[in-house]
């Protein structure tokens, strides 16, 4: 069994799991999170701690992704991701419409984005986006898809870019 199979995970106060013949759920204060059972991988829950181990005679392939994602789940349930995003470049802005976020990103029309089932999203300045949510993979997914809209260009560093994100600029062309 791999290293990272064989640690257990504490289950913090307020975060049951529950394990059922092909599912995993995750309950806790920031909503309730399943995934798919891997094959050969039985969960077990004994006193707040929860451990891997693997079927007689399988592979131990999935057993440090299963711990891997048990363990990003009950940290998502008990605490929650964030991602923030920066805008830089000159006009670059961003506000809340309701639900939507509106991107001015220099284009001739603004960018409305709605965050889907889950998903949270704050704007503290004008150039600041906060991405918050309980499952890491869609926090991550729909920081990405923001970024997407206008990535930072290599010349001069302007776009949506992760913050503490650097960027190696490019140097211009020379006359």
């Amino acid at each position: 069994m791999s290293r990272v199979a064989k640690q257990p995970i504490n289950l913090p106060k307020g975060v049951e799991l529950g394990v059922s013949a092909d599912e995993i759920s995750v309950k806790g204060p920031k909503g309730t999170l399943t995934m798919h059972r891997l094959p050969g991988v039985t969960i077990s829950q004994d006193n707040g701690i929860a451990s891997i181990t693997l079927d007689e005679g399988t592979d131990d392939k999935f057993g440090g992704t299963a711990r891997a994602l048990l363990a990003n789940m009950v940290l998502g349930v008990s605490a929650g991701y964030e991602r923030k995003l920066e805008l830089v470049g000159v006009g670059y802005r961003v506000a809340m419409q309701g639900k939507s976020l509106n991107l001015s990103l220099g284009f001739s029309h603004p960018v409305l984005f709605d965050a889907p089932e889950g998903i949270s999203i704050e704007t503290p300045t004008q150039t600041e986006v906060l991405i918050k949510g309980a499952d890491k993979q869609r926090v991550g997914q729909v920081a990405a898809k923001i970024r997407g809209f206008r990535p930072p260009e290599p010349y001069k560093g302007k776009g949506v870019r992760y913050a503490g994100e650097k960027i190696t600029l490019k140097e211009a062309k020379k006359a």
